[in-house]
């Protein structure tokens, strides 16, 4: 049993001793990394037990506890009843026999990616990391592996920004309905036990829940999270959206001060991402679930979303998301200053499905191509022009935007600004409106002069003009099903 006690003066100690305190108007003075501004886009990780049954989604630990739902249904068909096989039976299964931290990095670079975020601990409550915290962690059981500390060793070695979210604060109420019923959940109740506490589930939007988290339970998850950050020295911590809960307020303010001065102490610049609005703006880094802002933003903010549509982790019904999908979504994030990480599912023996890895390495030849676009950019004045108005808020991309040669994206960077055509006409022609020539007498949106205009990728020289209905381009032999990027050189 660790020391409680002594972890908890430790991050006292650590706050009173740094610049960053644990109340909102200190933690305003910590600034978004540059690292992460530049990065634009990562890779994220579902894996873990729930892996094992590769059904529904990764909530199966919840799930498969509620009476009558397909999880519960499925599980008694496959695995028999859940008082005779609990989800704490699938850890000897969960083997891992396969995983190779550096054949996933190795294809994670290949993708373009330039920062990574496993999960490191999800609402089930299993560690994917050596823990001193607890036993139930990938090390002691099931792989018998250090799971984040061999991927963390492996993006150091291949310059990517390593991150890590944990999920454990949801664990309060994840088990809860296996104690509605006859099941192995009943069984438990002490402090440290896997299933611990296994509380009554409430409105997951509601701010003021009860039952609410006891001091007990929320020192474990202070203590569990700044462990990951001493362990890992971790870039980007991600906190999945329960942390909002009024309970939590005073212990992420904890984490957020022992964070951020420690990261002083290393000399490394961090941030944490956070969803709606559980932290004080301008303290952390915001993220929307499977979604993104309509408009620009002058702050940097992340979108966090899937290959697959219906999972996070690996399932055997995965509905996959095309790649030329994900660009389009991933240039209109960046437009508006944000950050795109992508999830990835792994499968319980190690393996990345085939669908997953053509898709990621489909990205990465884009970008190898056309990341100039894409990484170390800035906004411009506009973000977009076009027809397609992409929704804004959470869980938007349930299924794929239909853009036109119409729409365009902005970025740009030194000299040269990036105009993206969302869906190339097959005629090659197109017009950007946003660059047509303006009356000096008015606000225009540009003004500026035009030396020259490329297509990324193609061999192509196309033939262009300026009017006042806008910037005319003409490149017949240019083909894709994917953005096409026109590099225009201003003066």
């Amino acid at each position: 049993m660790y020391d409680k006690q002594a972890w908890l003066r430790k991050i006292e100690e650590v706050i009173a001793g740094g610049p960053f305190g644990d109340d909102w108007d200190s933690l305003s003075n910590h600034r978004t990394p540059e690292w992460f501004r530049k990065a634009k886009f990562g890779i994220f990780i579902h894996w873990g037990i729930y892996s094992v049954p590769a059904f529904g989604s990764e909530w199966y630990s919840r799930n498969m506890y509620i009476q009558g739902s397909p999880e519960y249904e499925h599980h008694r068909a496959v695995y028999g009843p859940q008082k005779e096989f609990g989800y704490k039976d699938f850890i000897p299964m969960f083997k891992a026999e396969k995983f190779d931290a550096a054949k996933w990095v190795d294809l994670f670079c290949r993708a373009g990616a330039r920062y990574v975020v496993p999960v490191a601990e999800h609402h089930d409550g299993f560690q994917m990391y050596k823990s001193e915290i607890s036993r139930w962690n990938a090390y002691e059981m099931g792989p018998g592996r250090d799971v984040l500390g061999e991927l963390t060793a492996e993006m150091e070695k291949r310059g990517l920004v390593n991150g890590a979210s944990t999920h454990r604060i949801e664990h309060w109420f994840f088990m809860g309905h296996g104690r509605e019923f006859d099941s192995d959940i009943t069984e438990s109740g002490q402090e440290g036990d896997f299933y611990w506490p296994a509380m009554p589930e409430r409105d997951h939007y509601d701010l003021y829940s009860e039952p609410a988290p006891t001091k007990e339970f929320l020192e474990d998850w202070m203590i569990r999270t700044c462990e990951l950050i001493d362990k890992y020295r971790v870039k980007e911590l991600y906190f999945d959206w329960w942390i909002q809960h009024s309970s939590a307020k005073p212990y992420l303010k904890k984490i957020a001060a022992y964070y951020y001065n420690r990261a002083l102490e290393w000399g490394e610049e961090v941030h944490i991402t956070y969803k709606h609005d559980a932290f004080m703006f301008g303290t952390a880094t915001v993220d929307i679930e499977r979604g993104q802002f309509s408009r620009i933003q002058p702050f940097a903010w992340q979108t966090d979303t899937a290959i697959a549509r219906n999972s996070w982790c690996y399932t055997e019904n995965n509905q996959f998301k095309e790649a030329r999908d994900i660009l389009r979504d991933l240039v209109d994030v960046v437009s508006k200053n944000g950050c795109m990480l992508l999830n990835v599912g792994p499968k319980a023996d190690g393996t990345i499905s085939e669908q997953d890895e053509r898709i990621l390495l489909e990205i990465g030849e884009w970008l190898r191509v056309n990341g100039e676009a894409v990484y170390d950019t800035d906004i411009w004045r506009v973000a977009a022009e076009g027809p397609t108005v992409v929704e804004e808020g959470q869980f938007t991309d349930g299924k794929a935007r239909e853009f036109t040669w119409e729409d365009f994206r902005f970025t740009r960077k030194g000299t040269y600004l990036y105009a993206i055509c969302m869906a190339y006409p097959e005629d090659g022609r197109v017009l950007i409106k946003s660059l047509g020539k303006q009356d000096a007498s008015r606000l225009p949106k540009f003004h500026g002069i035009i030396r020259n205009v490329e297509v990324l990728g193609f061999e192509q020289r196309p033939e262009w003009s300026r009017t006042e209905e806008g910037l005319s381009i003409s490149a017949p032999g240019v083909h894709s099903d994917k953005p096409v990027v026109f590099r225009i050189t201003l003066d």
